[in-house]
């Protein structure tokens, strides 16, 4: 404070060291050892200044020259706010919150997006206030095309949890690798003796499903296994398949109990891969065979990825490694078999 209770300026302290309030500027961000030649001494004399004066900067005046309220936005299509922390979407909230904290950056959860019974929630309405933050991170299982491609349109800095495709334009995202994990999976497998594998699940829409059903068709082609899609269970204790590979966990589950409803033995007489962790509410105690999806990874992921956008620009893709777990729902095929 000056002495007449005024808080001190940059122009107060350019005026004590005898330099520009430029040069103050350019010394108080950091850049007179690399972008700008400022003397040594001269650094140090508005250092010394600054230490005498206690002087601190404004933090308004300096997200205003940086056009930055470090304010990261993280925008939901699901009620994904976890209510226990065995929640699906919790670790990528607790990576999300992890990484913006490092930054220095503060998190806005995005909840006015109001929609229709029976709709999702859209990022564009008359009450959006999407650009209050400097960028935003998505999170769903599934991303509306319209808005993405307006988000790359009115190039707003933003960030997928997940894999997308183009929409306008590539997207940038954080997603998990669900191809190879799979694709490991039915190698595994294969390798026990399974020659006819069925897989349960859509295989479509979100991206995710879709990667998921992809790995399992490459994987049966590498193997030269035999494939059969199957969108529910229907048909599933008639088609002979030694080996399920559940799209969602709680499917899992559920053909495990169907199967011991038939007096069969999981995994003697029907293994079961689940591909991935559950994404709606599943009470079961069986350890399955499967994979680790990286959510608090693709969290921090997620955050760093937009701080290179605002920074840098440009559209970052990338997937992260899923783990292989090794559960008790996979077995060789009996001999007889």
């Amino acid at each position: 404070m000056t002495s007449s209770g005024r808080r001190l300026t940059q122009q107060d302290i350019a005026r004590m060291a005898g330099v520009s309030q430029t040069t103050v500027s350019l010394v108080l961000n950091g850049k007179a050892e690399s972008e700008v030649r400022i003397s040594p001494e001269t650094r140090d004399r508005v250092l010394q200044v600054i230490r005498d004066t206690g002087y601190v900067a404004d933090p308004a005046a300096r997200r205003l020259a940086e056009r930055r309220n470090r304010i990261y936005g993280v925008f939901t299509y699901e009620a994904v706010f976890p209510a226990e922390s065995a929640d699906f979407y919790h670790p990528f909230l607790v990576g999300i919150e992890e990484c913006a904290e490092e930054a220095g950056c503060d998190l806005l959860l995005f909840t006015s997006a109001k929609a229709a019974p029976g709709e999702r929630r859209r990022i564009f309405s008359a009450e959006s206030r999407i650009r209050l933050a400097d960028g935003c991170v998505l999170l769903g299982r599934t991303v509306d095309r319209d808005d993405l491609a307006r988000l790359l349109a009115e190039r707003i800095p933003f960030v997928s949890v997940g894999r997308r495709d183009d929409a306008g334009g590539p997207v940038p995202y954080v997603g998990a690798d669900y191809p190879p994990a799979v694709r490991a999976l039915v190698a595994r497998a294969a390798a026990l003796g399974h020659r006819r594998m069925a897989y349960v699940g859509v295989g479509r829409g979100a991206e995710s499903y879709a990667d998921r059903l992809r790995g399992f068709t490459a994987g049966v082609a590498e193997t030269g296994a035999e494939g059969l899609h199957l969108t529910t269970t229907a048909g599933l204790f008639e088609s002979a398949a030694t080996v399920v590979f559940a799209e969602e966990l709680a499917d899992g589950a559920a053909i495990a109990e169907a199967a011991l409803a038939r007096g069969l033995d999981v995994p003697r007489d029907l293994s079961i891969v689940a591909l991935g962790a559950p994404t709606r509410p599943v009470s079961t105690d069986i350890d399955f065979t499967g994979f680790r999806i990286p959510r608090r990874e693709m969290g921090r992921r997620a955050v760093e990825l937009l701080t290179r956008v605002l920074e840098r620009g440009g559209n970052p893709q990338e997937l992260l490694a899923c783990e292989l777990v090794d559960g008790s729902t996979l077995a060789p095929v009996p001999d007889e078999r």
